[in-house]
C-alpha cells in the first residue's frame, strides 16, 4: 500500500542529522526503497521552506524530486476545511496543510506516515489510517 508521508518525518530524514537513527528515519528508507511513498506539494512546500544556503536548497529539492506529487483535487480541499471544521468543533486543533494531507488519504484510501503526535488526535474524529512503523 502507497503511503502519504507527512514534513515532520521528512524533516527527521532531511534536517536533523543527530536524528538518523530515529526508527521514523528507518521506516521512511523502507518505504522508499519498496516504492510506497507518496507526497502532495503543499508537504514539499513545508520540507523545503526555511533553507537559507541555496546549495542545500538545491540538494533537497533535487532528492525530493525522486517522488511525485499526489495530484489534490478541489474536493480535497473543501473536505480539508470540513475536516478542520469538525475536529476544531471537538477542541483539537490543527493546520491546514495537516487537514489537506488527511482529506487526500481518505480520497485515496492510503495511509499517512507522521511523526507528528496531532495526527493521533485528528484520527479520533477522522476515518484515518495512520502508517505504523513496521506496517
Amino acid at each position: 500500500m502507497k503511503t502519504l508521508v507527512d514534513t515532520s518525518v521528512w524533516s527527521l530524514a532531511f534536517r536533523h542529522s543527530n536524528q538518523a537513527d530515529h526508527p521514523a528515519v528507518a521506516e521512511l528508507g523502507r518505504l522508499v526503497r519498496d516504492h510506497r511513498v507518496l507526497v502532495i506539494g503543499p508537504v514539499r512546500q513545508e520540507v523545503l521552506s526555511g533553507i537559507r544556503a541555496e546549495f542545500q536548497f538545491l540538494a533537497l529539492e533535487r532528492r525530493m524530486s525522486a517522488f511525485p506529487d499526489l495530484a489534490i483535487s478541489g474536493a480535497d480541499y473543501v473536505m480539508a476545511a470540513r475536516f478542520f471544521n469538525l475536529c476544531r468543533a471537538r477542541g483539537v486543533q490543527g493546520s491546514n496543510t495537516d487537514f489537506l494531507l488527511c482529506s487526500v488519504s481518505v480520497r485515496h484510501n492510503i495511509s499517512i506516515f507522521t511523526a507528528d503526535t496531532d495526527f493521533v488526535l485528528y484520527a479520533k474524529h477522522l476515518p484515518l489510517q495512520l502508517h505504523s512503523l513496521h506496517g
